[in-house]
């Protein structure tokens, strides 16, 4: 393992011969991968983490991205079998059966459970998922070619039928894998305690990490604004529906860079929340940008906007719902961290009817099966790339831009992101 302060590699007789310290700088390390057991890792690799997470500590980042970030790298690191490495073993152990009458059968359906129950894996990300399907149809298309003509020379019926259904399932079921995968729920490898207590150990020897913010602080005392400011208003609101996303948004500067102002649902920032809310109402051509979990409490969030007397009810301000959505996770072809409780399965149940109507009848099955996204389960730079888009396609409504979609309201124009990202 290579020293993050001076590049020596350190093999473990060094590491433990010098008490978990570099051989040359005597640098500490934060992590000894053979001690772990489950998950190991380096201090290289989290250090690459940290640098990606934040693109090279330019962004902040809250500590649910970094699980989420982590999560998703283990899986890319996990080894997969090599394609050629189990054809060889499937074509052997066929030939090593073939004496035995039910043996290549058997050999047959054990690799067949094995690529279907690695194809629906909650531990495995999507590419290998993927892989592991195709492999059923490989399977599928080899009992096919080479067991029908056997089967015909044989002149045996019988052996013919079940060739063609033993051929037929792999086909079948990794074709249906392939179409179903990206919807798939996924667990994850490591808890959040565990990025804590990595997180205590890495700021104990190597400082603090600059750009991870602390949980939401919500100041009860108004701050005072110059009247001079609160005379002017704001074109563009994004309203979260966690005031962690609120806090990454304005830890990055976003309502600077994009002349905004930035809320959540639950209040935060508390300090100038009341100011903001009065300096939004002067402006008739306010537009409002939501950006939520996709799950029953954030697909409320624009219907709680447009009814509750806090926000904006009774107004015909622009709402766009920038998500996240269902329909944008059914539609998508990147794999989604997706997540399913039957807590969440029972609030969908819940939903008012007014929601339920905005949504298709794919999107509430998949709702009220308990599925849900949160959103930051996405990097920064990926949220404030999507946000960007969706308000620079929102400036004029009324051209013809695919990633909107027009859903309408009475006393509000609802607008939604077709695709996040």
């Amino acid at each position: 393992m290579k020293c993050i302060n001076c590049g020596t590699d350190n093999k473990l007789k060094d590491r433990t011969a010098n008490q978990g310290r570099c051989i040359k700088c005597n640098h500490p390390f934060a992590f000894e991968p053979t001690s772990m057991s489950n998950i190991q890792i380096t201090d290289p690799f989290f250090a690459k983490a940290i640098a990606d997470i934040s693109a090279n500590n330019t962004l902040f980042f809250t500590p649910k991205q970094l699980l989420y970030f982590l999560d998703n790298r283990f899986r890319k690191s996990s080894k997969s079998i090599s394609r050629f490495g189990w054809l060889f073993f499937y074509v052997f152990f066929n030939l090593f059966t073939l004496a035995f009458i039910i043996g290549p059968l058997i050999v047959n359906l054990a690799y067949i459970n094995f690529f279907y129950q690695s194809s629906k894996s909650t531990n495995l990300n999507l590419v290998s998922r993927k892989q592991n399907a195709s492999n059923l149809q490989i399977i599928g298309g080899i009992i096919l070619s080479i067991g029908i003509p056997l089967s015909l020379i044989s002149k045996s019926f019988s052996l013919f039928a079940i060739i063609v259904v033993m051929g037929m399932l792999p086909i079948y079921l990794g074709t249906r894998q392939l179409g179903r995968i990206q919807l798939l729920t996924q667990d994850f490898l490591v808890s959040q305690s565990q990025v804590k207590d990595w997180l205590e150990r890495w700021q104990q020897i190597n400082g603090s990490i600059l750009k991870i913010l602390p949980a939401p602080n919500q100041e009860n005392t108004p701050a005072t604004v110059n009247p001079d400011v609160t005379a002017y208003s704001f074109d563009r609101l994004v309203v979260c529906d966690s005031a962690s996303i609120a806090q990454l948004l304005i830890a990055n500067n976003f309502h600077f860079e994009n002349n905004c102002a930035i809320l959540s649902i639950t209040g935060y920032p508390q300090s100038i929340f009341d100011t903001t809310m009065q300096m939004l109402r002067r402006n008739p051509d306010l537009k409002v940008y939501a950006v939520h979990d996709c799950n029953p409490r954030g697909i409320g969030l624009v219907h709680r906007l447009k009814t509750n007397a806090s926000w904006f009810l009774d107004s015909e301000i622009v709402i766009i719902d920038i998500g996240l959505t269902p329909r944008q996770i059914i539609a998508t072809k990147r794999g989604m961290f997706i997540q399913s409780s039957p807590e969440s399965a029972q609030a969908a149940k819940q939903l008012p009817e007014e929601v339920r109507q905005t949504l298709s009848a794919e999107e509430l099955t998949w709702l009220e099966s308990g599925n849900f996204v949160e959103i930051e389960s996405f990097t920064p730079q990926r949220i404030i790339k999507v946000l960007q888009k969706g308000i620079a396609g929102s400036r004029n409504l009324d051209s013809d831009d695919s990633s909107l979609l027009f859903v309408g309201d009475t006393g509000n124009d609802i607008y939604t992101v077709q695709s996040f990202g």
